[in-house]
């Protein structure tokens, strides 16, 4: 039992699985809550015949709908 329940030990598993699975839990959150919003975040293109394949103005398409 020398240093079994230290922070090298089983202590130490606990914590980083625990820290672990808190980041994740938040990055989690994070995602579906961007998706929410994003799902009803709408855009309207405008000219889409206009659209080349490499050109940096093509940004200027894109519309929000709101």
């Amino acid at each position: 039992m020398n240093g079994m329940f230290g922070v090298n030990g089983l202590l130490g598993l606990l914590v980083a699985v625990v820290l672990l699975l808190t980041v994740v839990f938040i990055f989690g959150v994070n995602a579906v809550s961007t998706q929410k919003r994003e799902a009803t975040n709408y855009y309207k293109i405008e000219k889409p015949f206009g659209i080349n394949m490499i050109d940096t103005n093509n940004v200027s398409h894109v519309k929000d709908a709101k």
